[in-house]
């Protein structure tokens, strides 16, 4: 309990910054998973009577973007609502009810990833069509989308079990089963898109196997950690019965940061859309630019992620001094990275831009 007695003790803004730069970390790694599938993919070799291969592969990539955006926000909003009401309850010393609420947060993960499987088998073909004609393009954007929501149950029980870390003040943890996750994904995605050491040659399905791969290594290492260094909470079966009440008080708080997230989901996907009208390039272009957008962005979620358990577990607590002064810094702190993410943007827009290897063209529209 000693992490947990920090947020309600220790200096608001040294604690703040001792939780936030694992979560900020954390967040950022997640956005990182695109990026890397979009790096290597770029760059993969023509193949006979397709010119630009890597370029098609990463318009594809653009078009699954929106889905899988979609899923990280059902996974990241519950878990975020979810996380809060633990440490309110944790804060009161209702460890059962905080048990309760983890156990219905793990079958609200399992239902949407239910929903995702649906679309998966039903709905990615006509997605994909509202987009794009080509058909070189679709093929390679279906078996990417495919594969990475088929197996999607990793990506949404993993933010399901970071939550439940970073409640209790233990955002090392979560980092850790983040950086294992994003590590394996860059080390597997060159190995399963080019076919190196004896793995055959998989092009942008083994962009979408790596990504599953280094999510799934992700989640084993989180729940892992939760049995064993969280003990604060249990994930016992009897704790997974749905609850009304507790499902409305998860999504009650979880709600605004699915639709934030769901947002930027939808106007990618109608950006898609309209760039789609005008050539292929300025959707590739547009895809790119985005997924680097992302790193500032969820930094700035990855603040919002470390000061909901501190505000909830002083609430919960009754120090409603310390949860003024937790929003108060929360926002100097999102201020501050959000300005240092647009300056860095604005001087290193045309290195970042390269390291796709994308034709001129294309690096002229996506600087």
């Amino acid at each position: 309990m000693e992490q947990e007695n920090r947020m309600g003790t220790d200096k608001v803004s040294s604690v703040l910054l001792k939780m936030g730069i694992p979560v900020i970390l954390s967040m950022v790694l997640q956005a990182m998973y695109n990026i890397v599938d979009s790096m290597f993919v770029a760059r993969m070799p023509d193949t006979p009577g397709i010119e630009h291969t890597g370029e098609l592969a990463v318009n594809a990539l653009t078009l699954s973007f929106p889905v899988q955006m979609l899923i990280i926000a059902f996974g990241i909003g519950t878990g975020v609502g979810m996380g809060a009401m633990l440490s309110r309850q944790l804060g009161s010393g209702d460890k059962k009810g905080a048990s309760r609420t983890a156990g219905n947060g793990i079958f609200l993960a399992i239902v949407i990833y239910l929903v995702f499987l649906v679309f998966a088998f039903a709905g990615i073909r006509p997605y994909l069509l509202t987009q794009s004609k080509d058909e070189v393009v679709l093929g390679m954007a279906q078996d990417y989308l495919f594969i990475c929501t088929a197996l999607g149950m990793f990506s949404l029980l993993f933010s399901i079990f970071e939550k439940m870390l970073q409640s209790t003040g233990k955002t090392i943890y979560s980092t850790v089963a983040q950086v294992c996750g994003a590590l394996t994904n860059i080390v597997m995605d060159p190995i399963m898109i080019y076919g190196l050491l004896g793995f055959p040659r998989l092009g942008v399905k083994g962009a979408a196997y790596a990504t599953v791969l280094g999510q799934a290594v992700s989640f084993i290492i989180a729940i892992v950690l939760q049995i064993t260094r969280n003990r604060e909470i249990s994930i016992s079966l009897k704790y997974w019965k749905p609850n009304l009440k507790i499902i409305g008080g998860i999504y009650s708080i979880g709600v605004s940061a699915i639709i934030m997230q769901a947002l930027m989901s939808f106007m990618t996907y109608g950006v898609n859309i309209i760039f789609g009208r005008v050539c292929a390039s300025a959707v590739t272009a547009y895809g790119i630019f985005y997924k680097i957008q992302q790193f500032v962005y969820f930094a700035g979620f990855g603040l919002r992620d470390s000061i909901t358990p501190l505000v909830s577990y002083n609430y919960g607590k009754g120090s409603y001094k310390r949860v003024r002064e937790g929003v108060k810094w929360g926002m100097i702190d999102t201020t501050v990275v959000m300005i240092i993410g647009v300056v860095i943007l604005e001087l290193f827009a045309h290195p970042l831009a390269q390291i796709f290897g994308l034709t001129a063209g294309t690096e002229h529209l996506c600087v």
